[in-house]
Formats: C-alpha cells, structure tokens, sequence
C-alpha cells in the first residue's frame, strides 16, 4: 500500500486550498445555447400551426379524404392497444415466473444455507470448547511450571554451560 503522500510523489509543495471540500458549481456557460433553443422553439410553433392549418384545409376541401384517414388511425391505435395487451400479458407471466422461482428455487437455497451456517457455528462452539479450551489451558499450566521452574532452579541453559 502506497503512504505517501501527493507530495512526497511529485516533489511539489501541497496547496492545503485544493483538498478541502468545496461546493459543486455547475458550467458557466449551458449545455445548449439559448439562440439554438429560441429557434428550436420558433420552429416548433411555425410547424404546428402550418400542421393544424393543413388539416383544417384538408377537413375543408376533401372531407372524404380526412375520413378515411381518421379511419385508418383509428384501426392502428386499436392494434397498437392489442400489442400493448400482449405485451403486458407476456410480462405479467414473467413476473408470475420470477416470483415462482423466488418461491421454489431460491427460497430453499437460503434456507439450505441457514442450516450451513448453524453447523458451521455448532462446530465452531464445540471445536472452542472441547480443543481450544483445554489446550489453551494446558498451555497456560505448561508455560506456569516452567516459569516457576525457572524461579526455583534458573535458566537450564545457563546451566548447561
């Protein structure tokens, strides 16, 4: 792991200012420009109304005409309808399939793993209790004997000498 800090890397003196917290400050100028969207805007106006006076001339001067469009946008909105009925159909039996799943695939994994992990724990209290324990204390009774050794008789290698 690197402890350095920035200014030990680059050699270069720390400004205490550029580690501070400071506000966010969005651009000064916008994404946009505000001429481009003036004339989008203008633009937009001057279609929808040639568009409105165009159908108002066409329901004028050829009537027959405009009902037989109005026919066929009525027949596409209703098969756009029945794709949407389809569709949501197809996503209601999805969500039905997620939730079976969830139910009897992923549910019994858990539960699986719940029982994992209380053995795990059952063999962790007892590895503690009936190894760790008993050799922790017969350490510490081991380490005792020979320190009391050491204080009644010295250090056996300094005696060896």
């Amino acid at each position: 792991m690197n402890t350095e800090t920035p200014a030990e890397i680059t050699n270069q003196p720390v400004n205490a200012g550029s580690y501070s917290q400071t506000s966010y400050t969005p651009p000064s100028e916008p994404l946009v420009p505000t001429r481009y969207l003036v004339i989008g805007g203008i633009v937009t106006i001057l279609m929808m109304a040639l568009f409105i006076g165009f159908v108002i001339w066409a329901a004028r001067y050829h009537a027959d005409t405009v009902q037989a469009l109005r026919d066929i946008f009525i027949i596409a909105l209703a098969l756009e309808s029945c794709i949407f009925g389809i569709a949501l159909m197809i996503l209601l039996v999805m969500v039905i399939r997620l939730v079976n799943m969830l139910e009897f695939e992923i549910k019994p994994i858990l539960e699986r793993t719940n029982e994992t992990i209380g053995m795990v724990r059952g063999t962790t209290v007892f590895m503690s209790e009936n190894v760790v324990k008993p050799m922790t204390t017969a350490s510490s009774y081991a380490a005792g004997i020979r320190r009391g050794m050491r204080t009644l008789f010295g250090n056996p290698k300094n005696n060896l000498k």
